[in-house]
């Protein structure tokens, strides 16, 4: 809308017949372009189960084929159809909302008000809306069918924006530092198994999960993993029934990463994020899904707004029964910048939990440890940081109420058949001050928690290398179900597993192993960090590199 107020706003000044046509003119090609853009997706629906994309203007190099992959009659039939959606939208706004400007020049006051309301309105409606978080595809998301979902996007809004999403990788993938055999051979050897089994942890193969996702909970606030003492309390004390992981490092650096991580065990990568593509996240694998597929009744809570990221219609493809957001509680309860605090959500949490069958898979994302940290009746509990202060009391009190979760969740009927999974969506700059690309950045907790688990595991510590992406594979495997369609995930709880795990930020990666460790920028061709033995650099370095380049592969494959 842009342009056109621009004319109008000139219209204002200086009236000329021309303007018009130049508006009229402007409008006729945007209604074709969209209707070009809504009849293709009725074409390539049926075969991509998605809306256009960036991946599509990729075969624009070879019209001939895609005439040549359509019979006649479809093509005829989307030919008709792009003919009678411009001619009708044509007429229309030539009838009803074009309209010929006369002798605007010259009404002060007028011209004076357009400017005043237009321009305001304008950016209100570029961000949709006045509220904290500007509108994503997500808003659109309403239904448990998809096509529903992707029939409710705009969609010139939605390949502009794949496209502003792809730029940079559009015609190949940038992160190639071998042939692709090669890098693929390589990726095969970190992600095969030599011996598929794993340690039976848990009393039976079809426990209730509940999964807590902490908003960016770092490895420093884990005492047991070298932070300091007493910022979570809770979380420490349930180490003692649990099993704590102590070399999980976070694979992406944003919310909506972490739950393609977790739910998809799909590794992030850089430059794209691929819950924010709608036309890719729909090739992941679902653990939600995969879950219900075996009897498994499903719910997941957050007290924030979920069209964060595009999070909500990554959400809505996991399948979840039922899905509560901050306008789904009461507003009964005091809400901070971004939504309801953890005290008010950890108990609906446990009262949705306490309306679903067994076995069921439940999963709450907390919100108080994210800033601004304004959480009710806030008080700073822990005085000695002065870096990251605010984070470090916000991770308190989101621990307390962790804690009492926990222990109201011990009272209930299903506590001693159900394991809980505590982990961050990422990790966050901590009170030690890493830089983003050090390994100690990408640190993060992750606890298996409850009566299920088999006592003489109570209380222990799995020291294997991983990353969110790893839980789907771990959990599957604890449940008998097979985790084949997760790729990307590996089974902590398998001794014969290569130990590694892999990190990344906005331009590079990290890789971290028993024998060390190192940190790369790929577009300064830079080495931030490197602490390998001589005899293994080379190869452990080729493995990151590999490990990245078939990562992106498939996601631009998608």
């Amino acid at each position: 809308m842009a342009f056109p107020v621009l004319i109008l706003t000139i219209q204002l000044f200086y009236s000329k017949n021309f303007l018009n046509i130049i508006n009229l003119i402007y409008n006729f090609i945007l209604i074709f372009i969209f209707s070009i853009i809504t009849t293709a997706e009725l074409g390539i629906y049926d075969e991509w189960k998605t809306k256009l994309s960036a991946k599509a203007i990729r075969y624009l190099e070879n019209p001939g084929e895609i005439y040549n992959s359509a019979s006649t009659w479809v093509f005829i039939l989307l030919l008709f159809i792009l003919i009678f959606q411009f001619s009708v939208g044509a007429f229309v706004y030539k009838k009803w909302v074009w309209h010929q400007i006369k002798n605007a020049a010259g009404k002060i006051y007028f011209s004076f008000l357009f400017i005043i309301i237009t321009f305001p309105l304008l950016l209100i409606g570029l961000r949709g809306g006045l509220q904290q978080i500007p509108i994503t595809q997500s808003n659109a998301y309403f239904s448990k069918h998809d096509i529903l979902n992707l029939t409710a996007v705009n969609s010139g809004w939605n390949l502009i924006k794949s496209l502003s999403q792809n730029y940079n990788s559009i015609d190949k993938n940038p992160f190639t530092y071998f042939d692709s055999d090669e890098a693929n051979k390589i990726t095969e050897e970190i992600l095969t198994t030599p011996k598929d089994t794993t340690v039976e942890v848990l009393k039976n193969k079809a426990p209730n999960i509940v999964l807590i996702i902490l908003e960016g909970w770092s490895a420093d606030l884990v005492e047991s993993l070298g932070g300091e003492k007493g910022i979570t309390p809770c979380f420490h004390e349930l180490e003692k029934n649990g099993i704590l992981f102590t070399h999980m490092y976070s694979s992406g650096t944003r919310s909506e990463q972490g739950m393609s991580n977790i739910f998809g065990g799909f590794p992030s990568h850089p430059l794209n994020v691929i819950t924010r593509q709608p036309d890719k996240f729909i090739k992941l694998p679902s653990l939600t899904k995969t879950l219900g597929s075996k009897g498994y009744h499903s719910l997941f809570i957050f007290g924030g707004q979920l069209s964060y990221g595009n999070m909500k219609s990554y959400i809505y493809f996991n399948n979840f029964d039922k899905i509560m957001e901050e306008d789904d509680f009461s507003n009964s309860y005091s809400r901070g910048k971004l939504g309801i605090h953890d005290e008010f959500i950890f108990p609906e949490f446990l009262s949705e939990i306490n309306t679903l069958h067994s076995p069921f898979f439940a999963a709450m994302f907390t919100l108080s440890s994210h800033s601004p940290y304004d959480m009710p009746n806030f008080k700073e509990n822990i005085q000695w940081p002065e870096l990251e202060k605010e984070y470090v009391n916000a991770a308190y009190y989101s621990d307390s109420c962790l804690g009492d979760f926990i222990s109201k969740s011990k009272k209930q009927a299903w506590f001693k058949n159900t394991l809980f999974v505590i982990v961050p969506d990422h990790s966050h700059s901590s009170y030690r001050s890493y830089e983003y690309w050090n390994m100690n950045y990408a640190r993060i907790p992750m606890l298996f928690y409850g009566n299920v688990i088999k006592e003489k595991y109570q209380g222990s510590a799995c020291n294997k290398f991983g990353s969110q992406a790893d839980i789907a594979a771990t959990l599957l495997h604890q449940t008998g179900i097979s985790s084949e369609k997760f790729r990307w995930s590996k089974n902590l709880l398998n001794p014969a597993i290569n130990d590694y795990a892999y990190f990344s930020n906005e331009t590079g990666f990290g890789w971290v192993c028993p024998d060390g460790d190192f940190s790369y920028d790929h577009f300064m061709n830079k080495y931030f960090e490197e602490k390998l033995p001589a005899d293994k650099k080379d190869s452990i370095e080729k493995y990151g590199k590999a490990y990245l380049q078939e990562l992106y592969q498939e996601f631009w494959n998608y």
